[in-house]
């Protein structure tokens, strides 16, 4: 029997300077029907822990207040499908950088044998949004082609290598040459400055004319007159951010005269059920793939969590290829 003390120690974030970060004691999170509860070994940081931090992107209403999406670590309270010490891991509505958080039980993957706590941290919250928009929202297909913008962070290296598992042709952008010869070490055919600005006519050369069957965007309003552009008839855009802006004057007559679908989409507030559903999906897929090493977990830098104020300096200064991870023990 795993003992669970009732209080545990976190990341407490008073105010939206990063310096404030610290780690305190917090009551330790308790499982209710259908939960599990997961000692925390290791938690990745993503965009949203960074805007969570300063006050733009609240959790949902009834996830915990603890930043941190995703985490890898070991069963402490189980509910008869998973057992006490299984290794697991899974994306979270928050609380990742806790000793403890609450994991609805269809919503926990197993770690491969083959991998650490470490690197299976760097899976879940990339992997799954990539297959969410890429398979699930956008049908991607093996002989299409895809635009990956900013295909050296966590979730655009987890989609070129899911697309390149798939025999997807990819095409992306980087912000500096270190960057770039990573992405194309993941069989991107054409690799971009991100700095450069319109890919457009660059994509469309590379496609003879055509364009690309699937844009994944996370920069928003300012990439969206480049991005239809480089669109083939057809075609569809998937948003899942906007670091470089929500708001703006969009054409709209790309959408019309070439029959382009937008969707949208965060995995955060993606309903319990449809993820659970998309745990089962891409889990059946993704699993066997790391285990035999045609998945490979991007891991850039890790940290200790004491240090979760340099980890986010460094995502801050986005210099990292893939993942940044903090171990909690």
């Amino acid at each position: 029997m795993v003992s669970i003390p009732a209080q545990m120690q976190a990341v407490i974030a008073p105010t939206a300077h990063v310096g404030d970060m610290y780690v305190g004691s917090l009551p330790t999170p308790q499982p209710g029907p259908g939960e599990v509860l997961v000692r925390v070994h290791a938690a990745a940081l993503n965009r949203a822990d960074l805007l969570q931090r300063r006050g733009l992107y609240p959790p949902p209403a009834g996830a915990s207040d603890i930043i941190g999406l995703e985490v890898a670590g070991t069963v402490a309270v189980a509910d008869g499908s998973w057992n006490v010490g299984q290794r697991v891991m899974a994306v979270v509505t928050g609380g990742g950088y806790g000793d403890y958080v609450v994991v609805p039980t269809a919503e926990l993957l197993p770690i491969p044998d083959q991998l650490s706590d470490t690197a299976a941290a760097a899976i879940p919250e990339a992997f799954l949004t990539a297959w969410l928009n890429l398979i699930t929202l956008a049908d991607l297909h093996p002989g299409e082609s895809l635009f990956v913008h900013a295909g050296a962070s966590g979730v655009g290296s987890a989609a070129l290598q899911l697309a390149r598992a798939m025999d997807v042709h990819t095409y992306t952008s980087a912000g500096d040459d270190t960057k770039r010869e990573f992405c194309a070490g993941l069989g991107a055919r054409l690799v971009r400055d991100s700095r450069a600005g319109g890919h457009a006519q660059a994509v469309r050369e590379a496609t003879n004319g055509r364009g690309v069957d699937v844009v994944l965007d996370m920069l928003g309003a300012p990439a969206w007159d480049d991005n239809c552009a480089m669109l083939a008839h057809g075609g569809r855009l998937l948003l899942l951010g906007f670091l470089a802006g929500a708001k703006g004057v969009v054409d709209l007559g790309p959408v019309l005269t070439r029959s382009l679908t937008v969707k949208g989409t965060t995995l955060r507030r993606t309903p319990a059920a449809a993820k659970a559903a998309l745990v089962a999906t891409a889990g059946a897929w993704l699993l066997p793939r790391f285990a035999n090493g045609t998945l490979v977990p991007v891991i850039d830098r890790v940290y200790a969590r004491a240090d979760v104020a340099a980890a986010h300096q460094h995502m801050e200064a986005n210099q990292n290829i893939g993942k940044i991870i903090l171990t909690h023990v």
